[in-house]
């Protein structure tokens, strides 16, 4: 059967699509292969004796003595150990493997948004899929998740999530779709073990099938009750990743004891995700470490709460008038929920945070 966008001729320029990208990303970050090892990249790379050989794995995977946190994303660390056994302490290198994984993360998005919307039967899936992933890549809010070395958690995060997606689109399509099934439970458990804002990929997987491919939950469920049940054992690998850890991290993320209380962190999150929203309509005046305010007037919590809550109800309904806007939407919130709730965090407001939730956006 003879697809939509191939009637169309768009199939012509189907090949040229990855190129396109990644020239486009390549050029874009050119400039910044140079850029020094800045904060955080000193106690997890400069500093960190670890990663200094490549075997035996779970002792380079030890948490930094300086920098603990970084404990909870094993698959990063030892990325930045096979930089160093390439390397040293060569910048070059680490930021070629952050653009690299971008320039992966924006081909994985194109792959999933053009199926999605050809199963849908749009006729013009391959250039709006190109043009979204385009601006996606391109969209200044991804800067410090690409050119700040230790945000390589959040890009390869986003990769492994939009792996899994994309793997699920896959087994839906597949007559035979174990492999795209395995590959997809591979993806997220990688994901798990990149960092821990993973924990809602598996939600969000089943919120696409039912809104995207089955057409609800029943039959999400029911079409693919196995690959369900492997992305939910994922969130056994992030347990075993955290459980260990959690006297160590305390010492760097606050997780409620020391600088922000939940409710506080709470409170002051409505504004701060409106402010993400402009800036990815408006990307001006980008800010590399925010000192944000807590909330606590009236004023400053009761607007924006009341925005947030309006476009999150928004979304739920829209669900039953356009599956695919209404998933977009929830997209967006679950992306931001580990970030962006109840768990404090020694930063209430990071840029890098919304590398995902800006796909839904774009």
């Amino acid at each position: 059967m003879t697809r939509p966008d191939e009637r169309a001729g768009g199939r012509r320029w189907i090949p040229y699509v990855p190129l396109l990208l990644a020239s486009a990303v390549v050029g874009a970050y050119a400039n910044s292969l140079q850029g020094p090892f800045l904060f955080d990249d000193r106690p997890a790379i400069v500093q960190n004796p670890y990663i200094r050989d490549l075997w035996p794995p779970w002792e380079t995977v030890r948490p930094p003595p300086h920098g603990k946190a970084m404990g909870q994303r094993p698959v990063v660390l030892y990325s930045f150990a096979l930089n160093y056994a390439l390397g040293g302490l060569d910048v070059v290198g680490y930021h070629l493997t952050n653009v690299a994984i971008h320039l992966l993360a924006a081909l994985t998005l194109y792959g999933l948004l053009r199926r999605s919307l050809r199963l849908r039967g749009e006729a013009a899936a391959t250039g709006l899929a190109a043009s979204a992933s385009l601006l996606w890549a391109l969209h200044p809010l991804q800067t410090q998740s690409v050119t700040y070395l230790v945000q390589r958690s959040e890009s390869l995060m986003g990769l492994l999530a939009l792996l899994t997606l994309y793997s699920l689109t896959r087994a839906a399509e597949s007559p035979t779709p174990r492999g795209w099934s395995a590959l997809a439970v591979a993806a997220c458990c990688l994901g798990m073990a990149t960092k821990p804002v993973m924990v809602t990929v598996p939600l969000l997987a089943l919120c696409y099938d039912a809104s995207c491919l089955a057409g609800s939950l029943r039959q999400a469920w029911q079409k693919r009750r196995g690959l369900y049940w492997g992305l939910a054992a994922s969130w056994l690998l992030l347990a075993a990743v955290l459980w260990p850890l959690n006297r160590l991290v305390a010492a760097d993320v606050t997780f409620g004891v020391e600088q922000y209380t939940p409710t506080e962190y709470l409170r002051t999150q409505p504004a701060i995700l409106l402010h993400y929203l402009t800036l990815a309509v408006w990307p001006a005046r980008l800010v590399f470490d925010y000192a944000w305010p807590v909330a606590s007037s009236v004023r400053a919590i009761l607007p924006s709460s009341l925005m947030v809550g309006l476009l999150l109800a928004g979304s739920v309904w829209a669900l039953r008038r356009s599956r695919l806007v209404g998933f977009l939407g929830l997209w967006f919130f679950l992306s931001l929920a580990p970030t962006s709730s109840l768990v404090p965090l020694d930063d209430l407001a990071c840029e890098n945070r919304m590398y995902l939730p800006l796909a839904a956006l774009a």
